[in-house]
């Protein structure tokens, strides 16, 4: 082996060292979650963070559910899946506008709009409380998705990106073929997409199912309860029993696991077209 083949193998050795190095950090806080959730306080007390369950038992999740964090986990995902589906189909019909459409003034609105990027949060707070009392929709379930259903400038400005790169033949050819404006969104557009889709979708579902703000702000009591406000009441109630309080965080994480698993060659996908545009 000569010298440049040999250099060139230590810098990949070193890649990957470093990757796997990575890797452990990140998963570190999830493994050690799962295996605090199946210990018993006693033990969790008495022994090792590290040490292995000895026996595992399902008895924090019993008692994560009875204290309900099942109708957390049900308001959360309607939730998640409402706001995730309005914001994908509101998205792509903005993006087409401002891709596609030509209207006076649309450069401008479209930077005016993106412009909303560098607000804050928590600047609108007090204006969408009180705007949802004077409604009467405080503690419901349009107070949770109504502010956050329509599309993002983060996903209005990549699909823009996505749909300017889209060849104009393609767009022409298909109103040729007698195709009016929402069949070219939705059979052009939105099949040669789905990478950018399917990161934005799990974007979108990672942000509101972790959404905590304003969800502890807009609702009270156990109706409307979402999984991250269940989680920190929890805490408080079970503030000695961190085994508890575990189980439930391990409830919480794993959909989002699952997800990435299921998306992840489309967001790699996504990433890669990023990188070569």
């Amino acid at each position: 082996m000569n010298s440049d083949s040999r250099r060139i193998t230590l810098r990949a050795a070193t890649a990957y060292l470093i990757l796997i190095a990575g890797a452990l950090l990140t998963a570190a806080p999830l493994v050690l979650s799962a295996l605090t959730a199946v210990k018993s306080p006693e033990q969790f007390a008495s022994g090792s963070a590290l040490a292995l369950p000895a026996p595992a038992s399902a008895t924090n999740f019993h008692v994560a559910v009875d204290a309900g964090i099942g109708r957390a986990i049900l308001v959360t995902a309607l939730m998640t899946v409402f706001i995730t589906c309005g914001q994908l189909i509101t998205s792509v019909l903005a993006a087409y506008a401002f891709a596609r459409t030509e209207f006076p003034g649309r450069d401008l609105l479209f930077w005016v709009y993106l412009g909303t990027m560098m607000v804050p949060t928590v600047v609108t707070l007090i204006p969408l409380y009180l705007m949802f009392a004077r409604l009467g929709w405080l503690n419901t379930f349009w107070a949770l998705v109504l502010p956050f259903v329509f599309g993002s400038p983060y996903a209005i400005f990549l699909l823009r990106q996505y749909f300017r790169a889209v060849p104009a033949e393609l767009v022409s050819a298909a109103r040729v073929d007698g195709a009016n404006t929402l069949d070219i969104i939705f059979h052009v557009m939105v099949p040669m997409s789905r990478p950018v889709l399917a990161t934005l979708t799990l974007i979108t579902i990672v942000s509101q199912w972790n959404s905590f703000m304003w969800p502890l702000v807009a609702t009270s009591g156990r109706t409307w309860q979402v999984l991250t406000v269940a989680t920190a009441n929890l805490q408080t109630q079970y503030n000695a029993q961190w085994t508890t309080v575990m189980a439930t965080t391990t409830l919480a994480i794993a959909p989002l696991i699952v997800l990435f698993i299921v998306f992840q060659r489309q967001v790699l996908r996504s990433i890669a077209w990023t990188g070569l545009k």
